[in-house]
């Protein structure tokens, strides 16, 4: 039987940046996966934006993740020799009096990531909007697919990948650390995004999957790098093509795309471009989102030889990074999983 430390199951960002910071910490470890490019990490816009909500309230720890992530994303790409984000700004088009109103209180009270439109006209050439623009700074795109694609391939390069779909049938539990098929590990951990709210060991956890779509709209000489939100968002994907999203839907009957999020999509570019578009593809993915916002990472309290980093919702970008090194630490016996986020806090709803 082989043998090694730590069998991950799912390459979205959870397993991409747990594999990692394993990696790096010299701990061996295995990684199964079968790829899904619908899976809500490849699907995923890849924005890290420090303010949130219809409040511009600050988002939660942004403060300690953006410039971990800066850094992490920064430190895999040396690694890998590659780019995999850039420093960017939000130009965000007030779609509502409601929503400029906000972004002026807010200022008001802490201009922290916020820069009032100073020429309201700026963007005139290329959008239509009646009510000026506010700048969020600095925020973070990451290219999410370049990176899970790059990871990947030097994963199976390196002999750590198994490309397989994961059989939870196949797994056994031992006294200390587990067996898969042929394979003994001293943990597994769920990497696996929605699959996690149906696996036995954590299907208690209180999940709250939601459903978005989005497009690819290819669109040329927008002014460069910069993210342009009018309540939806249009996010550099590639070179004149641009991530156009997101829907939230928490009640929905199949994860496929739509005909309503086309129909708002279609006149969502209608009406805020001035400039010629055309639609490339329409995708829909299930997020791992939690009831109550926060990741869950940890061991089970029944099983401390299985463990889970999921539920991060629409913040995988920021959250993963910071969450896997705390796991991987845990694995190689020091550190401490952040209270809010350790699935310790649901020891009484797993240990039933």
């Amino acid at each position: 039987m082989k043998e090694t430390a730590v069998l991950i199951v799912g390459q979205g960002l959870a397993g991409t940046w747990l594999s990692w910071w394993l990696f790096k910490m010299g701990i061996p470890f295995k990684l199964i996966d079968l790829p899904d490019p619908d899976c809500a990490s490849r699907r995923a816009a890849g924005v890290v934006n420090p303010v949130t909500g219809r409040r511009i309230v600050t988002t939660w720890m942004i403060e300690q993740l953006l410039p971990f992530a800066s850094a992490s994303y920064g430190e895999i790409g040396s690694f890998l020799e590659n780019s995999f984000y850039k420093e960017t700004s939000v130009i965000d088009f007030f779609p509502s009096v409601q929503m400029l109103q906000a972004f002026q209180k807010r200022y008001e009270e802490d201009p922290a990531w916020l820069v009032p439109g100073r020429d309201p006209e700026k963007y005139t050439e290329w959008f239509s909007y009646e009510l000026g623009w506010g700048s969020i700074q600095p925020c973070l795109l990451v290219y999410v697919e370049k990176l899970l694609t790059a990871w990947r391939s030097w994963l199976g390069k390196s002999g750590f990948l198994i490309e397989s779909v994961f059989d939870i049938s196949k797994l056994r539990k031992k006294e200390i650390g587990i067996e898969y098929a042929d394979m003994g590990a001293r943990y597994i951990i769920f990497c696996d995004g929605r699959s996690s709210a149906e696996n036995p060991y954590f299907e208690k956890l209180p999940f709250a999957l939601n459903k978005g779509e989005g497009m690819l709209v290819e669109i040329k000489n927008l002014p460069g790098g910069l993210i342009f939100k009018k309540g939806m968002s249009l996010v550099p994907f590639r070179e004149n093509v641009f991530w156009l999203g997101s829907s939230y839907e928490w009640s929905f009957p199949d994860d496929r795309p739509s005909q309503k999020f086309r129909n708002n999509a279609e006149s969502w570019l209608q009406h805020f471009m001035k400039v010629p578009y055309t639609i490339l593809e329409q995708f829909a993915s299930i997020r791992p989102a939690t009831l109550e916002r926060r990741p869950f990472v940890g061991f089970h309290p029944l099983h401390p030889q299985i463990g889970i980093l999921n539920g991060m919702g629409t913040k995988g970008c920021s959250l993963a990074p910071y969450f896997a090194k705390q796991l991987a630490e845990k694995i190689a016996g020091g550190g401490n999983i952040l209270p809010l986020a350790d699935i310790a806090r649901f020891e009484k709803i797993l240990g039933k």
